[in-house]
């Protein structure tokens, strides 16, 4: 097949590459990223790639993995790019909830504008399949667990935009035939994420530096994280299974954890890995974030056989030694790393990749 995915640079746009190059050898891939956030480092991580522009998007991909650098509000580079395409994995967005009561303009015109360029794009190019990257933002403030028949009602302007999307998604289908399928991601980390700004990845970071952990409210709103390799589980399942078109997933967990759980054990591991923690911060809560949320997974184990593998312990200490040995050379002599954690960290991820 020939895939596009957009936002292929970012965080889970690497970690889908790098699942495809390794499982489908005869696949190939074209990312379109405008690389605000992801880089071309990023992607020569996880595959070597060419970059191409748009005057090569006349046809179908040419190489394993090419780069097209464009914004996904450019509506003739997206019919460009999806030339010879067989599906789409549309991850490109502007996320987050407090950006988006921030710069509500920048997240419609991203969010909805820019997928509904890719769902335009798909249909004139006679695509059968388009998967849709949403969330369980335009659902809102809901008694959990939350899924897929709850009404939606969203109280940022980012589940407003989300909300959009899966709308557009589902008219495509209804209207064109388009194959769309939109899955609601729980809240993901893992490797590869050192330019999110998610909860697991700030509060690395923060402890990679010897800072404080900061905590809006008072640590008990939950969340359901989920390993981004189940994610992208997940994913490839969407891209694949048959008769699934206009279909909405929770891909998540369906476990519960609080803020200040992950904070614990994100300080367990440094204490393990670093021979010391940080504090903890308490601030004020932030409008627009909703208090309880985790998500009913059955549809989706259903229909598309999903199974999240990863629990939040081993999940959590596979991104922390992913942080450790790729923020190694900053922070051995500036922070005094423990002998042995370098080492420690190499091992693991050489065993990983083993299996």
């Amino acid at each position: 097949m020939n895939f596009l995915i957009t936002g292929g640079c970012g965080f889970i746009g690497v970690n889908l590459v790098r699942r495809l190059s390794q499982t489908s050898t005869d696949a190939k891939i074209r990312v379109v990223d405008d690389l605000s956030v992801g880089t071309r480092e990023d992607l020569a991580r996880v595959g070597e790639y060419v970059e191409v522009g748009e005057k090569d998007l006349k046809k179908g991909p040419s190489n394993r993995l090419e780069l097209v650098v464009g914004d996904i509000r450019d509506q003739e580079l997206a019919l460009k790019a999806c030339t010879s395409i067989d599906a789409v994995v549309h991850l490109a967005a502007n996320t987050g909830v407090i950006p988006s009561i921030e710069d509500p303009r920048s997240d419609c015109t991203a969010n909805v504008v820019g997928t509904f360029n890719y769902l335009e794009a798909a249909r004139q190019n006679g695509l059968k399949r388009f998967v849709f990257a949403s969330s369980g933002a335009p659902l809102g403030e809901q008694i959990p667990p939350i899924h897929e028949e709850m009404v939606p009602h969203p109280i940022s302007p980012y589940g407003a935009s989300k909300l959009c999307g899966e709308a557009y998604c589902s008219a495509y289908y209804g209207s064109y035939g388009l194959e769309t399928v939109a899955l609601r991601f729980g809240n993901v980390y893992g490797p590869y994420s050192s330019h999110k700004g998610s909860v697991v990845a700030k509060f690395i970071k923060h402890i990679m530096a010897s800072e404080p952990l900061p905590i809006y409210g008072d640590g008990n709103q939950t969340r359901d994280f989920i390993y981004v390799e189940d994610l992208v589980e997940g994913i490839v399942s969407a891209v694949e299974k048959p008769d699934i078109g206009g279909q909405v997933f929770q891909i998540a967990t369906h476990r519960e954890h609080t803020v200040g759980e992950v904070a614990e054990e994100l300080n367990a591991l440094a204490q393990k890995h670093l021979g010391r923690t940080s504090p903890i911060v308490y601030e004020n809560e932030r409008k627009g974030e909703v208090r309880r949320n985790f998500s009913d997974i059955s549809k989706a184990r259903r229909m598309l056989g999903f199974e999240p593998k990863h629990d939040l312990k081993a999940g959590l200490e596979r991104t922390f030694l992913w942080f450790l040995k790729n923020s190694m050379e900053p922070f051995d002599a500036a922070q005094g790393l423990r002998q042995g954690a370098s080492s420690s960290a190499e091992a693991m991820e050489d065993r990983w990749s083993r299996e």
